[in-house]
């Protein structure tokens, strides 16, 4: 990989692919542990303390969820921006834990639509919306949020640049930005290219050299805060928790050679070098 992009992420494209998303998790059957392969309503990584630690995904989900709400350090005065809101999880849980007001866009209209029947239904009428929106292309004006983050959506853009320049757009001077996104923390062996290239060409997704992240900060307006790899906590668990669920679903299938299985995830358990960071940054 070397930190080059293998697909180029058509936002288009991503919302279908999102939408594809939803109905297979329905395919899969009415069992809670199979809805949305084990995510719940938090739809990205979940991360564990160690390595056996006995939670489930939909769990380890919202905990990472929190990790990303308590670096954004906003209250109910605030206005936060969530980039790639999913079905509205975090965007919830957030506006819950901190009385922040929320505005979740996404690309994907079926997301969308849940987002919304959800947070129309619950208690937070007023706290929290949803649209469908390109984060290439934010329709907000200059200095419209106090805080945004971005829970594994910049996996999908085709211009990381971009999107964090129109990020520093919307957002007033003291702003925070809490993202997490994928990188290649080592080399990745051989044999286990053709599984990480079936998993991001399938699901639309790119890598970033990590080394990149602190001058395209700058370069757009933002002061490097900090950048952590929790890669040891979240990727080999996340992947074994969702190969359970689907493989629970397709009892037929020979896991010795994972370069069959339609699903890339049994491959990607022992794929040491596929690595997750979280990067929290300031709007100056």
């Amino acid at each position: 990989m070397s930190g080059k992009s293998i697909v180029t992420a058509i936002p288009e494209e991503v919302g279908r692919l999102y939408d594809r998303f939803g109905e297979e998790c329905l395919d899969l059957g009415a069992a809670e542990e199979a809805s949305n392969f084990g995510f719940g309503e938090h739809l990205h990584f979940g991360y564990w303390e160690t390595p056996d630690e006995d939670i489930s995904l939909d769990i380890a989900a919202i905990r990472l969820t929190d990790m990303v709400i308590d670096r954004l350090k906003v209250d109910h005065t605030h206005h936060v921006l969530d980039i790639g809101c999913g079905v509205g999880g975090p965007a919830l849980r957030m506006a819950r834990r901190t009385g922040a007001r929320v505005t979740g866009i996404s690309v994907s209209q079926d997301q969308i639509t849940e987002a919304v029947a959800v947070g129309e239904s619950g208690d937070l009428a007023g706290r929290v919306d949803f649209r469908l929106a390109d984060a290439l292309d934010l329709p907000f004006p200059d200095d419209s949020f106090d805080a945004a983050f971005a829970l594994e959506s910049v996996i999908h853009m085709p211009d990381r640049r971009r999107v964090l320049q129109e990020i520093s757009r919307v957002l007033r001077p003291g702003g925070r930005l809490v993202l997490t996104d994928f990188f290649e923390r080592a080399p990745i062996p051989a044999v286990k290219l053709p599984v990480v290239k079936r998993l991001l060409e399938g699901s639309m997704m790119t890598t970033v050299k990590v080394e990149n992240y602190p001058p395209m900060l700058r370069d757009v307006g933002f002061m490097f805060e900090e950048i952590v790899d929790i890669s040891a906590h979240t990727t080999r668990r996340t992947f074994m928790e969702m190969s359970k669920v689907w493989t629970r679903a397709n009892p037929d299938f020979d896991l010795e050679d994972v370069n069959t299985l339609p699903d890339p995830c049994p491959g990607m358990v022992d794929v040491e070098g596929f690595g997750y960071l979280l990067l929290v940054a300031r709007r100056t």
